[in-house]
Formats: structure tokens, sequence, C-alpha cells
């Protein structure tokens, strides 16, 4: 039976959309740690986990998604697994852009991001992660109060990631616009947009169910240390 790319995102994208970012080798890839934690093997077997720690400097912590539940060696310490719902844009729902506030990101936003993002913790969000592309915000008086961006780009799969609000202003709309402009961005470049989000977030589960997607299958994401 073939494998739909998404079962294994990160390594698929560190092959296609994402390959300019990604450090390893035929049977095990992964990013700078300043751009993002994400790992991926060719295969899941016991001599390409060894093929990765031997890649990696010591006590990096990588984060793996994959659909399947994975077999670790004990030489890894796992951190954590945990579920993580991923979701696919349902193409024939293109969204209208209903905020006209929105303005691209650029390398002199990166300490208000790193900000927002570690108020917020939508996920990681690092020194060099807006090189994954298209980050874009939402600004009040000159400060950032919500952003989204793109993250893993597997063939035509383009994933939204960083997706969050200021506390104070929540309630605006401003997420579910951002989120709306990257997937008219994502669509009418011929993409998909897709999604991760952690199992427990049933507010932002059923946000991304109201702006058209659905979920496609649920993740398993290893954190490991080496």
């Amino acid at each position: 039976m073939a494998h739909h790319v998404l079962d294994n995102p990160a390594w698929n994208a560190m092959g296609s959309g994402n390959r300019n970012l990604a450090l390893g080798n035929e049977r095990a890839k992964f990013f700078p740690e300043d751009i993002g934690p994400f790992a991926g093997l060719k295969n899941y077997d016991e001599q390409s986990f060894l093929e990765l720690y031997n890649l990696i400097p010591p006590e990096r912590i990588i984060a793996i998604p994959n659909s399947n539940r994975l077999s670790i060696p004990e030489y890894w310490k796992v951190k954590d697994r945990f579920d993580v719902p991923q979701l696919t844009f349902n193409l024939n729902k293109l969204p209208s852009i209903s905020f006209h506030g929105i303005v691209p990101l650029s390398p002199k936003d990166i300490p208000q991001m790193i900000a927002l993002t570690k108020l917020t913790e939508p996920g990681p969000f690092l020194q060099r992660t807006i090189e994954f592309g298209n980050y874009t915000g939402i600004f009040n008086s000159g400060e950032l109060v919500a952003m989204a961006g793109e993250r893993m780009h597997a063939n035509e799969y383009i994933e939204i990631s960083a997706v969050c609000t200021h506390p104070d202003y929540l309630g605006k709309g401003y997420g579910s616009s951002l989120i709306n402009n990257q997937v008219q961005k994502i669509v009418k470049e011929g993409n998909i947009p897709f999604l991760h989000v952690k199992g427990d977030n049933e507010h932002a589960i059923n946000l991304y169910k109201r702006l058209g997607f659905t979920v496609r299958k649920n993740m398993n994401m290893y954190v490991l240390q080496k």
C-alpha cells in the first residue's frame, strides 16, 4: 500500500520544498537547531535511528512526526510523545479575506515574533524559523499582536504554522483572517494547505474545521534527546 506524503511529513518536506534548509543524508535528515526541531527518516529502523543519532550534536532535542507508532532505540531519551491531529484544507471552500491589516513580516520583526510565540506557545519558533517563509502579522501601534506563517513544505502540501494572537487581542478574528490569508496564497500557487495541532486543543481544532479544514489523520509526535 502506498503511503501518503503527509504520513512522514518532515522527511518528505526535507526532500522537496524544504530541501534548501535540511541537513543530513539519504537516510536521515534534520533542520538546523535555530530553524526548527524537526527530523525525519526514510525508514524508521534501527540503522536509520543510529544514523540520525550520529549526525546531530550532543543534547540536541528533535521532534519526529509520523503516522505510525515508532519503536525508539534505547540510546535515545524519549522526552515526550503526544497525539497531533493533522488537518488538510478542503479545496472547495476557498475563503475570502476578512481583514486587511495583514502585512509581511521580515527579519527586523524576529524579536517581536519570538516574544509573541513565547507568550502564546503555538509551537517552537526560533531565531531562523522565519526562513520557512511567508510569515504575516497584524500590528497595533507598532506592537505585533497576531501572526502566522509556513513551515513544512512536502511536495504540493504546505503547512500553516505559528498561528497565534496576543491574549489582549483575542476575539477580534485576527487568527481566522491570518489563516484565510495563508490559505488563499497557498491555493493560488497550486498547493494544498495543511496543519498540525495538539490533540487536546479543542478550541483550535474547531476553529480550523470552521475555516475549511478536515482531520486527515491522527499523528504521533515524538520528542527525543540525544
